[in-house]
This record gives C-alpha cells, sequence and structure tokens, in this order.
C-alpha cells in the first residue's frame, strides 16, 4: 500500500516545493516594495483615525516584523495563480480527460474569486469595522493603533474573506466529479448559516454590522453554489432526464 502511496507523494512534494519557491521569490519581491504596499494596507484605516492620530509601533521590532508579514502576505497574494495551477496539476490525475482540460478556467476562477473577497473585505469591511471600535468609547479613550496588530489583523481578514469567496469554486470542482449535489447542499443550508456566522464573528470585529458584512456575502455564495452543483453535477444530469 505504502508503495503505491509513493508516486502521490512525491508528486505532492514537487507541488509543494514548486509553490513555497513561487512564494519566497514573491516574498524577496515584495519585501523590497513594503513600504508603498504598507501604506496601502493603512489607507482603511486611517480614513477613521481621529485626526493628527496615526499609527504607531509598541516595540523596538515590531516596524521590521510588520515590513516582514506585509511582504510576506503580498507575496502570497502575488503567487496565487501559481499556487492554484500545482493544486490542480495534483489532482488532475484522478480527472477525467475533459475535466483536465479545465485548469486554466480553475486558476484563473479561483484566484479572481479570492481577489473579490479580499477586495470586498478591504474596500467594505475594514473601514465600518475599525469605524467602530475605534469611535467607541471615543470621548474618553484616545485610539492609537499598533502597526503589528493591524496589519496581523488586517491580513487575517483579508485572507478569511478570500477564502471563504472560494466557495463557489470548490463546490464546482466537488461536483464535478459527483461528491455534492444540489439536493445536498440544500439539506445541509440551515447548518452552513449557523457555521457561516459561527466563522463570520471569529473573522470579524465584535460588531454585529461587520458579522453581518461577512455572514451576508457568504450566505448569497452558498445559494450560487447550490445552483452551480444542480448545473454541473452528473448524478444531477442524469436524475433530470429520468425525471422527464
Amino acid at each position: 500500500m505504502f508503495e503505491d502511496l509513493k508516486p502521490h507523494i512525491a508528486d505532492l512534494r514537487k507541488r509543494l516545493l514548486i509553490s513555497v519557491l513561487t512564494l519566497v521569490l514573491a516574498f524577496f519581491a515584495c519585501f523590497a516594495f513594503y513600504e508603498p504596499l504598507l501604506t496601502w494596507m493603512m489607507v482603511p484605516v486611517e480614513t477613521v483615525l481621529p485626526e493628527n492620530s496615526k499609527m504607531v509601533a509598541i516595540e523596538i521590532q515590531e516596524t521590521f516584523f510588520t515590513a516582514l508579514k506585509v511582504a510576506f502576505f503580498s507575496g502570497f497574494i502575488l503567487s496565487l495563480p501559481i499556487i492554484f495551477w500545482q493544486l490542480w496539476l495534483f489532482l488532475a490525475p484522478g480527472l477525467y480527460d475533459h475535466e483536465k482540460k479545465l485548469v486554466l478556467p480553475f486558476v484563473f476562477f479561483a484566484t479572481l474569486m479570492f481577489l473579490l473577497g479580499a477586495s470586498f473585505a478591504y474596500y467594505v469591511v475594514v473601514p465600518f469595522g475599525f469605524d467602530f471600535l475605534i469611535n467607541f468609547g471615543s470621548a474618553v479613550v484616545t485610539v492609537l493603533p499598533s502597526i503589528g496588530k493591524y496589519v496581523g489583523f488586517f491580513t487575517k481578514l483579508l485572507f478569511g474573506f478570500g477564502i471563504s469567496f472560494e466557495l463557489p469554486v470548490i463546490t464546482f470542482f466537488l461536483a464535478k466529479i459527483g461528491l455534492v449535489d444540489d439536493r445536498m447542499l440544500k439539506d445541509f443550508f440551515k447548518y452552513a448559516v449557523v457555521i457561516i456566522f459561527f466563522f463570520s464573528a471569529l473573522l470579524t470585529p465584535p460588531d454585529v454590522l461587520t458579522q453581518f458584512l461577512m455572514a451576508g456575502p457568504l450566505i448569497l455564495l452558498y445559494g450560487v453554489s447550490i445552483y452551480i452543483a444542480k448545473i454541473f453535477n452528473p448524478a444531477s444530469e442524469i436524475l433530470e432526464e429520468d425525471e422527464e
């Protein structure tokens, strides 16, 4: 049995190596431009900071480690097409020939949906969330956010939204290989809503508005995923033909 797994392990090692090398190269490229990247990341919070306030570094090494975080996250975004491509190549041996040809659409839409999720977090969720947190109690407290903690929270939020927006892409793949169909997703809907709100509470600031800003799009994407599963699951197509 172990001998049968050796080719898959070797292929997995190859795909991981290519992905990691791509990420490392992108990291160093982004580190050279960490200042404009950090400035871009700070825009949403600077718009809601009190007048004449700015971000601060609490510890001596905080700015340096923040630059590393910025470069790593930016490098990860830059590497996404290669990472998704390697993921597809690892899964491709288990697919039919006509399914293997979907590599370019998969890479394109997987990257696009991640960027859409991250963009939604950047332009909508982060400003709303930090506006609430910074202005809460502002009459008695002046908020001076730590740059390190802000970037950590910022990247966590964008990554969470990016991964969440992959739901239709994941559903498409699982539907094509027959693991999920629209009926399964419909039956699971009420549990999915609970999981979505729990997931949203973990990733967003502790205010109801921001949690709904994450949960709302995810519930909508779950509905889109049901439609995708109905269209692309082979069993669904056969069932519809039998019913006719």
